[in-house]
């Protein structure tokens, strides 16, 4: 997106680690400090990934979970992270020397998320990222939020419709990493969103366990199986699909042990046949979403690892039509943003957002008591 020379910009970079604990997706990026203007001044200097070695991974893993001295070895994953966080940030300097950088926005890695309890987690040191590259950090976007009596997530939203909105024109934006959500980007202006359920982390943890791969590439194995309906009625089922907004969700709730739970009753089931169903559970439950909050929709843009996704993306489309949404489903890349570069760019627009002093959530989405300026700096 071409910068617009009329406002002064400065320069941010956003660092995003997802529910998928694949890697590290970094942007550097200029944003004008105008308020009304990223969707036509943000320019993308440089992107970069780092992904998570097996030990970072499996960290994440445990943490996931209740375990045994578990505050050390969250304390030990925050300092990888950081240090993983840092590279990412050398690579994007090596690629785009001499760019002074303003502030990072380091989102951190999920590794709890229990808003109805008052409480969610990301660890991360961003002391020590400020220690390691000589910048700014801000960081814990979700806290204040939740403080303020919301769900903490999804904070994409006022992101979506600062550079994705558009006057008189209603669309969705769904971003589907290991968890699914979507921005509803209504032609009033108004905006909403909420989690709608699994994205990528049941098809993954499946791909993995039977595959030995860490995803299903292009959605080709789940394309060869065949949707088991009984199964599928039974993962339907989950409560928290039922809910309404706002809502968010997690590995807390949607993780191996839920699905091996699932699948009682299904042992002889041919596992290419399980992968198709958790592809069509993840369609249904997106489709279900768009059609109940958004069907007027005209576009439904896809980012995440969800779009690279082509087994996903046929199904979101099918089933779209087969409700009667006309939506055309395509990812971001037709907006001029890469689908992987989506949330690194939010958390770039946040952290710009607590410079600013601006709020960066949205009420209506989060069910916030107002809006609040997220995150905590940790200076350089």
């Amino acid at each position: 997106m071409p910068q617009n020379q009329n406002n002064p910009a400065k320069i941010y970079i956003g660092m995003m680690s997802g529910t998928s604990l694949d890697g590290v997706d970094g942007v550097m990026v200029r944003l004008p400090e105008a308020d009304d203007d990223a969707g036509t001044g943000m320019q993308i200097i440089a992107t970069a990934y780092i992904p998570f070695d097996i030990e970072l991974r499996q960290q994440a893993m445990r943490l996931q979970q209740a375990s045994e001295n578990e505050l050390h070895h969250e304390a030990i994953m925050a300092n990888d992270l950081a240090t993983t966080y840092a590279a990412c940030v050398k690579k994007l300097q090596a690629s785009a020397e001499g760019h002074a950088v303003h502030a990072i926005g380091a989102h951190g890695q999920t590794i709890r998320h229990r808003p109805e309890l008052g409480y969610t987690r990301q660890t991360n040191n961003p002391s020590l990222l400020a220690e390691l590259t000589g910048i700014d950090v801000i960081a814990d976007f979700r806290s204040r939020d939740v403080a303020a009596g919301g769900q903490g997530a999804p904070l994409v939203p006022a992101f979506h419709r600062a550079v994705f909105g558009r006057a008189g024109a209603s669309s969705v934006v769904a971003n589907v990493g290991g968890i699914s959500n979507i921005s509803v980007l209504a032609a009033d202006g108004s905006t909403r969103g909420f989690d709608t359920g699994p994205g990528n982390v049941l098809m993954d943890a499946w791909t993995l366990q039977h595959q030995g791969k860490s995803y299903d590439a292009n959605g080709d194995w789940a394309a060869q199986g065949v949707v088991i309906p009984t199964l599928l009625g039974s993962l339907m089922n989950e409560a928290y699909l039922k809910m309404l907004p706002p809502k968010s969700t997690g590995r807390d709730l949607f993780h191996s042990a839920w699905l091996h739970g699932k699948l009682q009753g299904f042992e002889t089931a041919l596992p290419v046949d399980v992968q198709a169903t958790l592809c069509e559970f993840t369609a249904l439950t997106l489709t279900n979403d768009i059609v109940r909050h958004a069907a007027d929709a005209a576009h439904v843009y896809v980012c995440g690892g969800g779009a690279f996704n082509r087994q996903l993306m046929q199904r979101l489309q099918a089933l779209l039509a087969a409700q009667s949404c006309a939506a055309l489903v395509s990812s971001t890349d037709v907006l001029g943003v890469a689908p992987e570069q989506v949330e690194a760019l939010a958390f770039a627009w946040l952290a710009q957002r607590f410079c600013l002093r601006l709020p960066g959530n949205l009420a209506d989405v989060t069910g916030a008591a107002g809006g609040r300026i997220l995150g905590a700096l940790y200076p350089a």
